[in-house]
């Protein structure tokens, strides 16, 4: 795996002009799987993006988050067949065609599937909150964190949590959980995520949040 570029002077000077501070966890946490279907994981597919190790990674914090039972929200997309529920965004990107209803692409990767008791975000656009009930449902049921995890990092992982910090959700962004096509691509997203909007952190980090969440006596 390509490991993050990081350059000092350029993480200095963003610390040095106010960016990059960190939100912590809120007092109730929620997750989220962004659109980790069979598009992204299936060699045939134009969508393509060999994230396998992310998809472990989001399953690996599904496992915990159920441990820990705190709520698990996925998100898919899926528009009428034509797309024209789509709009713009069906007729800028050409391989959306994977999300037309009844196509096996738009399933959950291994793995990943919703259990009952999830509820499914069903989206036309890069946010989840975009367009859907999202947010109310998030703050019907008192959520005020959302750990984001899914694909792709520069699309709908980002868009996302940028809507969720927008909507007045502290918005985590599990590195290791999101993949892109690109990974030059998924770094500089992260890096900008991490500097003006999310907390983006490891793995490891997360799953030490949920297990003590899940083992209260530890906290």
């Amino acid at each position: 795996m390509v490991q993050e570029p990081r350059s000092e002077d350029l993480l200095d000077d963003y610390r040095q002009a106010g960016f990059n501070n960190r939100l912590g966890f809120g007092k109730s946490p929620a997750v989220v799987v962004i659109d980790f279907c069979k598009a992204y994981l299936e060699q045939a597919s134009p969508l393509f993006a060999d994230v396998e190790e992310a998809r472990a990674s989001c399953e690996r914090l599904l496992h915990a988050a159920r441990t820990a039972k705190i709520p698990v929200f996925h998100t898919r997309v899926e528009f009428h067949p034509g797309g024209a529920d789509g709009g713009v965004f069906f007729r800028k990107v050409g391989a959306l065609e994977c999300f037309v209803r009844g196509n096996p692409l738009g399933a959950s990767g291994a793995g990943l599937e919703p259990i009952d008791g999830e509820i499914i975000v069903v989206k036309q656009y890069a946010s989840a909150f975009f367009g859907t009930s999202f947010a109310s449902t998030l703050t019907s049921m008192g959520i005020d964190t959302l750990i984001h995890t899914g694909v792709s990092t520069s699309g709908c992982v980002r868009a996302t949590a940028l809507d969720a910090c927008q909507h007045g959700f502290v918005p985590i962004v599990v590195r290791d959980a999101c993949g892109d096509r690109d990974e030059a691509v998924h770094h500089a997203n992260l890096f900008d995520l991490d500097a003006k909007y999310a907390d983006v952190l490891s793995e490891r980090e997360v799953l030490a949040y949920l297990k003590r969440l899940g083992n209260p006596n530890d906290r």
